[in-house]
Order: C-alpha cells, then structure tokens, then sequence
C-alpha cells in the first residue's frame, strides 16, 4: 500500500454522494447490500484465521493470554470482546484483554488523538509483561494507525505471537506481525467511517478468533457454553437449560446436580452423565484441564 496514497477504507465512492437525497428505505437498502458483502469478505480470509486460532490455542494452553490492541471502533471492538469472555467461557479477566488507545475512559468517550500516541502503545503492553506465550492482536481498519501498530511491534519485541488485523491489503500492520488477517472490506457508504463494514468485518473475526479458541481450549461440550457464569437469573435459567440438554435429565435432577456443584454446570453434568459424587467431578475435571470429555472418558474407565 502507497503510505501517501487513501486507504481503501478511507476512498470515496462518487456514485454514493447523493445518499443524503435518497428515501430512508433507499438509503437503508444500500447500506444493507454494502453490509452484506462483508460476510463474504471474512470467508476468504478463513484460511488464515485458522493458522491463528491454532497458533493461540497452542500457547493459551501453556498459560497464555490473548490481547488485543486497538484505536476507535477497533478499540472498542476489542474491549467487547475480550470482555464477554469471562461470562460466555468462565474464563479469568486476565486471560483475555483489550487495549485501546486513551485508556479504559475511551471506550465510552471518542479520544481521536490518543491513536497517534505510540509512546502510550509501548506503555500499555510493556506494563502486561508479555511473554512468548502471548498474543497480541492489532486491530485496525486502516492498517496503519500508529496505537496498534506500536503495539503489535512492542510485543513481538517482547517475544510474543503478534497478529495484525487489517481491513485493506499491504497495510503496516500485517507486515508488522507474524500472522495477518486482511478482510479488504472495500469503501465505506459514509466515506470514512469504518465504523460500519470495516467495523462490522472486524466483529466477526473477532467472534471468530475468540469462540474458535475457547473450543479448542475445551471450554464448550458441543455446541453448549458449559463454561458460562451464572451470576444472574437468566443465566442460571441458561444454566439448567445446557445442563438438561447435556444430560436429557429432568428438571429435580439438573437442580440437585447444580446445587451439588454450586452452579457449576460442567461439574454438574459430569455428575449426572457419569453418575459421580460432586467432589469427584471436581477431581475428574482438574485430572482432565478442565476438558469435560476428557473427564467423561476418564470417569468410564
């Protein structure tokens, strides 16, 4: 990519200047067949959200953490994700994070100038204390915002997998990490504001990256999220619902089963499918890292 040259993110579309004339439908229809090509986009790029999937599975499973870092949308996206970890796979705070440039304040609050801030990137991942077995992930739509891009070299400096996150080709980033990612989701509609499909790309990749780890990592049976916290009414409701669905047990045992457990639904489906007391559960998961198949194989030996 020409560094003097408009990204592709950032290039205006003539045919789209009048979207302000259109009607409200007309306009919601271009932006939803715009949105729709980025589905697409992401699929091409599969391949290589594979090799990165695997690449952080490997090191999470010896104590790794995953971060991302990011400026803006990407930022945010990040936090987001890293955030919803924690409830979705019962996973540590700490053992998924997101960076973004200005701090904890922007993610609710637009602090334009702090991308620009390399000296806070190496701040930010130096205060980590990163280690070969991370990961770093830069997040950015242009591929060239100095935050992720600062960050992405701090922490390859450091030893850690870095992984860049582009949504145009050739950008820095990528060039910058070990692994690339590039969804070249093309033009924005709002000429600029990546926000919108290069923001929506990166969600999915994100989804992507993060659930394709966690099964990797053994933290859902099947499809079920067995690893989830349930530290509210829907989620205990979600709670008995995954751990009936796993067993096929009525409702009298999977509340006995969880109440056993304290909650825990992993325990209390090893209890019912492999007829163990709770303590003996608890034994079989730990025996197993935490990998309830492994625990069931290990339980019917």
């Amino acid at each position: 990519m020409n560094p003097d040259a408009a990204p592709p993110t950032e290039t205006v579309r003539p045919e789209w200047a009048g979207i302000d004339q259109l009607s409200t439908l007309d306009l919601l229809r271009l932006m939803n067949a715009e949105d729709r090509t980025v589905p697409t986009v992401v699929a091409g790029e599969l391949t290589r959200i594979a090799a990165v999937v695997d690449a952080v599975a490997a090191r999470m499973v010896r104590g790794g953490r995953l971060v991302y870092a990011g400026a803006g949308t990407a930022g945010r996206l990040g936090v987001l994700d890293a955030a919803e970890c924690p409830p979705t796979f019962g996973t540590d705070s700490a053992l998924v994070i997101g960076l973004i440039a200005g701090g904890r304040t922007a993610v609710t609050e637009a602090a334009e100038g702090a991308e620009d801030r390399t000296d806070l990137a190496e701040a930010d991942v130096t205060a980590l204390g990163l280690a070969p077995v991370d990961t770093l992930v830069g997040v950015s739509a242009s591929g060239r915002t100095p935050y992720p891009l600062a960050a992405v070299r701090a922490a390859r400096a450091a030893g850690a997998l870095t992984v860049g996150l582009a949504c145009n080709r050739g950008s820095a980033l990528v060039a910058a990490a070990e692994l690339g990612i590039e969804v070249e989701v093309g033009p924005e509609v709002l000429a600029g504001s990546t926000r919108l499909k290069a923001g929506t790309a990166q969600k999915l990749v994100l989804n992507l990256l993060s659930t394709a780890v966690m099964v990797r990592l053994g933290r859902t049976y099947g499809n079920l999220m067995v690893d989830l916290r349930a530290t509210n009414a829907k989620l205990r409701e979600r709670a008995r619902r995954i751990v009936a669905e796993a067993t096929g047990a009525d409702q009298d045992a999977v509340r006995q089963a969880l109440t056993a457990t304290d909650g825990r639904t992993k325990d209390a489906i090893l209890v019912l499918l492999a007829d163990v007391d709770a303590p003996t559960a608890a034994r079989l998961l730990t025996s197993s890292d935490g990998r309830l198949r492994d625990a069931l194989n290990l339980a019917r030996r």
